[in-house]
């Protein structure tokens, strides 16, 4: 009995509908409102979890069809599917960390000149897990791991809107919002190489938005779309590297009952359709739990600035999302190439889905002062980085088991990346 109560405190879904309900009673919701949004929260969280999973079986499969195909280790730098695998070993840690996180935000908020109030809370949760999986890595205690993964995570939510916010007044004309998406010192870097490429092209620093690109590309701002294509022509290479190298018979057996060439055009769609209820999940559980901070700041730090998700920016330059995309995914490709020169023990595949948000928005800040130039040079550096960078933490992750995926944004390879080199001082 005893054994089955612990079971069920170590259950996140529980963990953070108990957040929910605790910021719920702080708001003096009433009892409908309370009881309707933790039940909203817990069952948000389990269909992350389905969607989770969805992926993760997906996702095994492509590494072991690109494994065979190639002889070498291929890894994904899906975001949603490390966190999936992150939780379901160290679901109580990453969010408690989690949780403390919002809390030292408004802390350094209130009591700091670092405003910012980090609102896209999907991104809270993935620095969550890297924070989290850094300290366990490294042997500490769960008590060091929860407030020291918190306090980091608080202060970094606070502070790196500060380094992207002089691109952002650029952008939007004004400093009502921060950026809230964790690649801030990659936007902040792509914003430099626009100025850059801005003054050394003085003549020549045709802004994105006056460049009629082909209307085909217009399909890729779907993002489901982008990430359902990327993972069937993933699926469909590696399937003809196996078949090259005489491995059909892999092919066959993965298949099962389905005709194996189809196959891989039904597992791109699957991983498209699980991301999509993994978003849906998550949007639901983060929009409880965000609306209880939301209304804590502004209630006691009127001069907060709200850092928001990165498509906010979006409108201000769609076509330089789209050079930004494109940008970024060769980068990433170039990145990989790189890997196979140095053979690298493990090759990291870039995903559709950083490459269009994290890249997109890397495009938007270098066209601020770049233009159409800057925006694909920034993108493109900023591809490299986001598959090269996770090779420096991927070795302890794997260590604990999260091996079929990586985190791949800048922000949170620098800072754990730091904070893992502190740590090793202390083992």
């Amino acid at each position: 009995m005893i054994e089955a109560l612990l079971g069920q405190v170590r259950n996140t879904a529980l963990i953070v509908g108990l957040i929910s309900f605790i910021g719920l009673l702080l708001q003096r919701k009433t009892t409908e409102e309370i009881i309707s949004g933790t039940v909203k929260t817990i069952v948000g969280f389990m269909i992350f979890n389905i969607g989770s999973s969805s992926m993760a079986s997906v996702v095994t499969n492509f590494s072991n069809l690109f494994n065979t195909g190639f002889g070498i280790s291929g890894v994904t730098t899906q975001v949603e599917v490390a966190t999936g695998l992150a939780l379901n070993k160290f679901g109580t840690e990453v969010a408690l960390v989690f949780v403390l996180g919002f809390f030292f935000n408004i802390l350094f908020a209130k009591f700091t000149k670092f405003k910012a109030i980090f609102l896209t809370g999907q991104h809270f949760l993935y620095f969550a897990c890297v924070l989290a999986l850094v300290f366990i890595s490294s042997g500490l205690p769960g008590y060091v791991t929860i407030l020291g993964g918190g306090l980091i995570l608080g202060f970094c939510g606070a502070a790196l809107p500060t380094l992207a916010q002089p691109f952002m007044n650029k952008i939007t004309g004004s400093d009502d919002i921060a950026m809230g998406h964790f690649n801030l010192i990659g936007y902040t870097l792509s914003g430099y190489i626009g100025k850059l490429v801005g003054k050394r092209s003085k003549n020549d620093k045709k802004s994105t938005e006056e460049v009629k690109l082909p209307g085909f590309l217009k399909l890729f701002r779907d993002f489901v779309f982008s990430v359902a294509i990327f993972m069937v022509v993933l699926f469909y290479i590696a399937v003809i590297a196996c078949v090259v190298n005489g491995k059909i018979d892999v092919i066959k057996e993965m298949s099962g009952n389905d005709i194996w060439f189809i196959w891989p055009l039904i597992q791109g769609l699957q991983f498209a359709a699980g991301m999509s209820v993994l978003i849906y999940g998550v949007r639901q559980f983060i929009a409880e739990i965000t609306a209880s901070f939301v209304a804590i700041s502004e209630k006691y730090i009127p001069d907060s600035k709200p850092a928001v998700d990165c498509p906010a920016i979006f409108p201000y330059a769609p076509n330089a999302v789209l050079v930004g995309f494109v940008g970024s995914l060769l980068g990433g490709f170039a990145g990989m190439a790189i890997m196979v020169a140095f053979k690298s023990p493990v090759i990291l595949i870039p995903a559709a889905g950083i490459c269009f948000f994290s890249g997109g928005t890397s495009g938007v800040f270098a066209n601020a002062y770049g233009g159409l130039k800057g925006a694909f040079i920034g993108s493109f550096v900023i591809g490299l980085l986001l598959v090269l960078l996770p090779l420096g933490l991927y070795p302890a992750f794997a260590n604990l088991g999260i091996s079929e995926a990586s985190f791949p944004n800048i922000d949170y390879n620098i800072i754990g990346s730091l904070i893992n080199w502190i740590l090793s001082f202390f083992q």
